[in-house]
């Protein structure tokens, strides 16, 4: 049967060359280019046809009649290869449909990724960027490859320091405080004949003030990993800090301190203040400014002029920025503003010939405040240091935590009240 069948197919070979079926094999080209549905249903036909045509064939082999239908097999079996890969086309068609954004065109697929689509087409349009798959905006997907520098320093939010201790006498003790003396000088005296009687005269009398350290203290902590993993170091940075903090507390007290646990300010002994009567020789003087609520030059003056001589060399204006603006303003009989700049660097300015020295936590002008003081500063306010700052490190108290427990004991006050003077706005 096998070799009768081979015999047969040799002959099916000559049957029919000529005259093909005009079914699927004679289609155009173009029969088979439309849509995925019409395709589908265009080879199923043929699939059908060549089934049919292969039966056929069969029993005409068998029969040994018309061979030349192996021929028209063989023309339907490629048009159906012909049209499955215009089904492979489609089906690519249909894959990029997936990435255009446009349902539109292909049904109803849609774009599995429409913000890359859009960039895509944004990018062919106009040449933007598109995402890629590798950006620096996820760590995951490269960010870790385009770190960023840090800057290893630390920038602090100002806090204003008071320039008192610079200006002011400053010593060390050794012991828990500091007694001074004092004398009001008043010994007698008068002029006598030569045989007249010398009665007794007055013997001077003594007084003292003790200055008694108040005490600051600070601390922070931070976790002993922390202090091991830091890029900075920050103990230092933390004693930084605390020597900042202790200046700023150090210099609003120099000036207005009560006195308990802290110095005693300035501020307070001026004529009317709470330590007005502390010092035996008396309050602060204080001039008026001239006018209800503000500085007057006049006022200026005379505050200046109301210091004794003996002080004046290296007496000095001392008030806040807000307060200089105003001076700044104020003139002379002649029309000379009282304030000068500096010609010669490292000199400050000078208002009426006296040095300015900013105090930002000096009062502001308004009715009844002290707005400026002028005067020796350093004959006048004596700040005391016992030791000086300490810094005790302690890991152990609060596990994990090291706790940096800092302390300063400081004191001060007025050793001499004549030797300022206090501008006070009032008319």
């Amino acid at each position: 049967m096998n070799m009768l069948t081979s015999a047969a197919s040799m002959a099916a070979l000559a049957i029919h060359a000529a005259n093909p079926p005009r079914s699927i094999a004679a289609q155009p080209r173009a029969d088979i280019t439309g849509d995925t549905k019409s395709m589908l249903d265009q080879i199923k036909a043929a699939v059908e046809e060549m089934r049919k045509l292969n039966d056929t064939r069969l029993d005409k082999i068998e029969a040994k009649i018309d061979p030349l239908d192996v021929d028209q097999f063989g023309k339907i079996s490629d048009a159906i290869s012909a049209m499955e890969k215009t089904m492979d086309e489609h089906a690519k068609i249909i894959a990029a449909g997936k990435l255009n954004g446009n349902g539109a065109v292909i049904g109803d697929l849609e774009p599995t990724d429409p913000e890359y689509v859009s960039a895509f087409k944004l990018h062919m349009r106009r040449g933007t960027e598109i995402s890629a798959s590798l950006n620096k905006a996820t760590d995951s997907e490269g960010g870790y490859l385009a770190p960023i520098e840090w800057d290893r320093t630390i920038s602090g939010k100002l806090k204003r320091v008071s320039a008192v201790r610079q200006n002011s006498r400053v010593i060390s003790i050794s012991t828990a405080g500091f007694k001074k003396l004092f004398t009001d000088r008043a010994v007698g005296s008068g002029w006598v004949g030569e045989t007249a009687a010398r009665p007794q005269t007055s013997t001077p009398a003594f007084a003292s003030l003790d200055f008694i350290p108040g005490e600051l203290y600070a601390n922070p902590a931070a976790t002993q990993q922390m202090l091991d993993d830091a890029a900075l170091d920050l103990e230092q940075w933390l004693a930084d800090e605390i020597n900042t903090e202790f200046a700023r507390q150090e210099g609003i007290a120099f000036l207005s301190g009560d006195g308990t646990n802290k110095p005693y300010g300035i501020l307070t002994y001026v004529t009317g203040a709470a330590n007005a009567a502390r010092h035996p020789w008396g309050a602060i003087s204080v001039v008026n400014s001239g006018a209800a609520a503000a500085l007057t030059a006049d006022g200026i003056i005379n505050l200046m002029y109301d210091l004794p001589s003996e002080f004046a060399g290296n007496a000095k204006l001392y008030l806040n920025r807000l307060s200089l603006r105003e001076i700044r303003k104020l003139k002379d009989g002649q029309g000379n503003f009282l304030w000068q700049p500096s010609f010669v660097a490292g000199e400050p300015a000078t208002i009426n010939a006296a040095p300015v020295v900013e105090l930002p936590d000096m009062p502001t002008i308004a009715a009844g405040n002290i707005a400026a003081l002028y005067g020796d500063m350093e004959a006048t306010y004596l700040i005391i240091d016992r030791v000086g700052t300490r810094v005790l490190r302690d890991p152990f108290t609060n596990k994990p935590f090291v706790h940096f427990y800092t302390t300063k004991r400081v004191g001060g006050g007025v050793v001499n009240p004549e030797s300022m003077r206090a501008l006070k706005v009032s008319a």
